[in-house]
């Protein structure tokens, strides 16, 4: 299997694989299924528990995906809506470039995050849940207003960096990136609506 490094993009890291493509859909074709997915997704504001206290999460969010594709994260069990059309011929095009690199994968759900402006923000964590997998392969799109990922190493080996991530790219996290790095969407002074989709591949539960 040839790695995500070999993606038709740039190579951020090899080990563990980071790897950005520049445009997944081309224009306008972006721009339009931003539009849509900002009007036509019943976007959830749910709140988690920290601390002992009740918390709304500082942007709007969809989980989506197979009905057996459950997730849990931050203490609480999310079921997935189905696939809303426009966001289903977003996975099977991720797929397809992934396959046409090599990079064969499949994914049976996508959480969705839309940031309205750049106070709204995703805390530091890893996607290691369980029901991922040992070493999941997770493809971010991002549409609307360009912001940068932050990353840090788990172990503090390296200095943190960004990657700047602008309308219509696909961040794709290989190898080794889950067990390894952190990453957070932090609050930026930037303007403008981002939606993002992050696929990936739960393993159902098997009930005992």
């Amino acid at each position: 299997m040839t790695p995500a490094s070999a993606l038709p993009g740039a190579s951020l890291l090899d080990a563990p694989t980071l790897t950005l493509l520049p445009s997944l859909l081309g224009e306008p074709a972006a721009s339009e299924t931003l539009a849509r997915l900002d009007c036509e997704l019943a976007w959830q504001r749910p709140t988690l528990r920290l601390y002992g206290r009740e918390h709304p999460i500082p942007r709007r969010q969809l989980w989506m995906g197979d009905p057996d594709a459950r997730y849990r994260y931050s203490g609480r069990d999310f079921l997935p809506e189905p696939w809303h059309p426009a966001v289903a011929a977003l996975r099977d095009r991720v797929i397809d470039v992934l396959a046409d690199a090599g990079t064969p994968a499949r994914f049976n759900s996508v959480l969705l995050n839309r940031y309205a402006g750049g106070d709204e923000r995703m805390g530091w964590h890893s996607d290691d849940e369980p029901e991922l997998g040992a070493d999941p392969l997770i493809a971010a799109l991002s549409l609307g207003a360009e912001r940068p990922l932050r990353f840090r190493w788990k172990d503090r080996s390296h200095e943190p960096f960004n990657v700047w991530l602008p309308h219509d790219s696909l961040l794709v996290m290989g190898a080794g990136v889950q067990h390894r790095l952190q990453h957070a969407l932090l609050p930026r002074r930037l303007p403008g609506l981002r939606i993002s989709l992050t696929f990936r591949l739960v393993i159902p539960a098997v009930d005992s």
